[in-house]
């Protein structure tokens, strides 16, 4: 019988991020349809009340961003390929970046999809509060890419997984990009930590292609991971494909006693 993968560490502070993040969305969500139903406080206003939160959730965005400035071993090794330390020689010189097309076509579409949203924030369909909750919901939709399926990957990038995924580190500028709008220090701060974030990582892909690439970086390769997320990810489609036989089985079932 084949043993089923344990859950690595990376993988556990993984989920730890989405179950943390999603409770910060449904939270956020919860005081907006307040606001919007009983004429009470903005999110923001009802936030600066208490700016204890505030100061909270920005730290600890802020710290998860410094923590990608650097090497560790609880980050996605599909971050940590930047990093000096972390290229391994495989002996080719052979550089290939299968995914490295689609980056120009998913940063328009990313560009073009929350220009729709600035537009509606410009004519004031859109408030503050509609534009923090965009970016908890990325924040949210970005941890369900790396653990349960990432549209990027599928239908633009075709990368292999998340290891040698182009834009990794876009992540956080992708989330906070609806924070452009929200005119707050602690937004703007949030937003430029995460642009630096980016450049940092665009300037090293420029400089070290080969850091990125898995052919020329044994880092990248499987039998390196320290994430075993393909693994995670083949046994929920396995669990949802039993899920399913059950379920048509038990409907059968159900027509033939009809």
């Amino acid at each position: 019988m084949k043993r089923k993968t344990r859950l690595t560490a990376v993988s556990a502070a993984h989920y730890f991020r989405l179950v943390y993040r999603s409770v910060l969305f449904i939270l956020l969500l919860i005081q907006y349809i307040i606001y919007r139903s009983q004429n009470g406080p903005a999110i923001l206003d009802s936030l600066e009340e208490k700016p204890g939160i505030i100061a909270f959730i920005c730290v600890l965005f802020a710290v998860e961003m410094i923590f990608r400035f650097f090497p560790s071993k609880l980050e996605s090794p599909g971050s940590q390929k930047q990093f000096a330390r972390n290229y391994v020689k495989s002996g080719s010189t052979e550089i290939s970046i299968q995914d490295n097309n689609g980056t120009v076509l998913v940063l328009l579409i990313w560009l073009g999809f929350n220009a729709i949203f600035g537009a509606l924030y410009i004519a004031g369909i859109f408030d503050d509060g509609i534009m923090l909750l965009l970016s908890c919901a990325y924040s949210v939709c970005d941890m369900i890419c790396i653990l349960f399926f990432c549209p990027f990957q599928t239908w633009f990038l075709k990368n292999k997984c998340c290891a040698t995924c182009r834009i990794y580190n876009w992540d956080y500028a992708m989330m906070f990009t609806p924070l452009f709008f929200v005119m707050k220090p602690y937004t703007w701060g949030l937003l430029a930590l995460s642009v630096g974030l980016l450049i940092r990582w665009e300037v090293t892909f420029y400089k070290h292609p080969e850091r990125f690439s898995d052919q020329t970086n044994d880092y990248l390769r499987c039998r390196s991971c320290t994430e075993k997320l393909c693994t995670h990810k083949k046994q929920l489609k396995k669990l949802w494909e039993e899920i399913a036989k059950f379920n048509m089985k038990r409907l059968k079932a159900l027509r033939n006693k009809d």
